[in-house]
């Protein structure tokens, strides 16, 4: 992303944001879109509804959160992606999602367990749910980080949903699987079904293979 000048940069997190509001993962303002811009971030703004976003639109922030260019206001979530970039290198963007279906697993503050082989996209054998906090606020951001450990996708517990990657494509691409999987749980559980869960060995095999997924 950094090969990208700044123009083209804003334009990418504008195009990410639409395409998140799009897919329906992020209902009317709600959601964020981010990703490592110099020594901080690009963040879209705050109440402000996507297909009305420009890259002038888009906030630059230092890793304290303070503004460094803007004519809007930061989204109210930029305390966890500042939190996120600041504790973890290997995130370059962060997508943030009120996506249905992750959204109602929250409200019952239950995450992802490995009912499905896919769930490792997410970096591990389980997908956790962040406990709740109030948007916006320091506390959220320690929550999340928490739930993140070892991880590149949460749900946040009341809320919705946060997946991170080394690209907006990836993270915007972890954050439409991670609403598939809540989809395909809430279904099964809807339909008085129990998952059959895979068990550690096969998950670690599953893992394994995902390291070198679409690079071979």
């Amino acid at each position: 992303m950094q090969c990208m000048d700044e123009l083209e940069q804003r334009a990418a997190v504008v195009d990410c944001a639409r395409r998140m509001s799009g897919a329906g993962l992020a209902p009317g303002k709600s959601g964020n879109v981010s990703c490592r811009w110099r020594d901080g971030l690009l963040i879209t703004p705050s109440a402000l509804a996507y297909d009305r976003m420009v890259g002038e639109d888009i906030v630059e922030l230092d890793l304290a959160g303070v503004v460094r260019a803007g004519r809007r206001p930061a989204s109210s979530e930029w305390p966890f992606h500042t939190a996120i970039y600041r504790s973890r290198p290997d995130a370059l963007a962060i997508v943030h999602t009120h996506s249905p279906h992750a959204a109602a697993l929250s409200c019952a503050r239950r995450g992802l367990p490995a009912f499905h082989y896919m769930v490792a996209m997410a970096g591990g054998e389980d997908i956790r749910c962040a406990e709740y906090a109030t948007f916006g606020t320091a506390q959220l951001a320690e929550n999340i980080l928490k739930a993140l450990a070892g991880r590149k996708a949460a749900l946040l517990a009341n809320h919705g949903a946060i997946a991170l990657s080394d690209s907006l494509d990836g993270a915007l691409g972890l954050a439409m699987e991670v609403e598939n999987l809540a989809s395909v749980y809430l279904k099964t559980l809807g339909a008085s079904l129990q998952p059959v869960l895979l068990d550690a060995k096969e998950m670690q095999r599953v893992l394994g293979k995902f390291e070198h997924y679409g690079r071979e």
